[in-house]
Order: C-alpha cells, then sequence, then structure tokens
C-alpha cells in the first residue's frame, strides 16, 4: 500500500535511503553518504514523500521536491519486484511533469526510468561527488 509518510517512518525511510545510496551508489565513498545523513533528514520534512507499505514495514519510498524527484528508494530484498514502478506511477499520477538526476554510473536506476517513460534531457555533473549524471524529465502525455 502507498501512503503519504508520517513522522513514525523517518528512521525506516532513512535506513532505507543509506543502505540503498551505499548499495547502488558504491562508486561515491561511503563517508559522502553518511555526512549527508541529517541533511537529507532535514529535506524529508520539506518534501512530498510516499511510502510504500508492505506487513506494516515500509519497503520503498518517492520524495518530491516540487516538480524535481528527489529520489526512488527501495528495500534492497524488494528490489525488482515492482515497489519502485508503483511509487514512480504514483507520482505521475500527481505531476503533469517533473525531473530528476541520476548518476551515469548508475545504470539500473537508468534503464528504469528509459523504461518507464523518462528521457534524458542533458548530461552533466554532480558538484559534490565528481560524479557524471543525467537530467531526465517525465511529462504527461
Amino acid at each position: 500500500m502507498i501512503r503519504k509518510f508520517e513522522m513514525k517512518d523517518m528512521e525506516q525511510v532513512m535506513q532505507i535511503w543509506l543502505a540503498a545510496n551505499l548499495d547502488v551508489h558504491d562508486f561515491v565513498p561511503k563517508e559522502y553518504w553518511i555526512a549527508q545523513y541529517p541533511f537529507v533528514q532535514e529535506q524529508l520534512l520539506q518534501a512530498k514523500i510516499y511510502v510504500y507499505e508492505q506487513e506494516q514495514t515500509i519497503r520503498g519510498f518517492v520524495g518530491m521536491m516540487g516538480d524535481y524527484l528527489a529520489g526512488v528508494f527501495v528495500e534492497q530484498s524488494c528490489r525488482s519486484s515492482g515497489i519502485g514502478k508503483s511509487l514512480l506511477d504514483c507520482v505521475k499520477k500527481h505531476h503533469a511533469a517533473f525531473s530528476l538526476n541520476v548518476y551515469e554510473k548508475n545504470q539500473r536506476a537508468v534503464k528504469f526510468y528509459l523504461r518507464e517513460g523518462l528521457s534524458i534531457a542533458a548530461k552533466g555533473m554532480d558538484e559534490d561527488t565528481g560524479e557524471a549524471d543525467f537530467t531526465m524529465i517525465w511529462e504527461k502525455k
């Protein structure tokens, strides 16, 4: 079930956020993600977050800052089970268009977003990590 984020979800959401970043962005030093933890926790309070809950446990979440998709994060054991697609579909229902940034080296995510109808609008560089990234966009047809 997808529902809006509640404060009681913070710990589970942050655990998923950190574990997912450490796992899928292994080309970025883990110290970077650990250092970002307090900032991200603060930003969650300003974002529109939807969580995917299964058996009273959060398995994934998606965060929006206006029309910017800050990320889709799914617990490692639940990836490739449709949770990410469900969360992205939820965003598509509430937004006519949105953009996101994804690391070029995160090919699994790039392929997922392309498969889900997003397109690459630009190639850039994440100044914080020095890693190449793509700006991807989606617009309702």
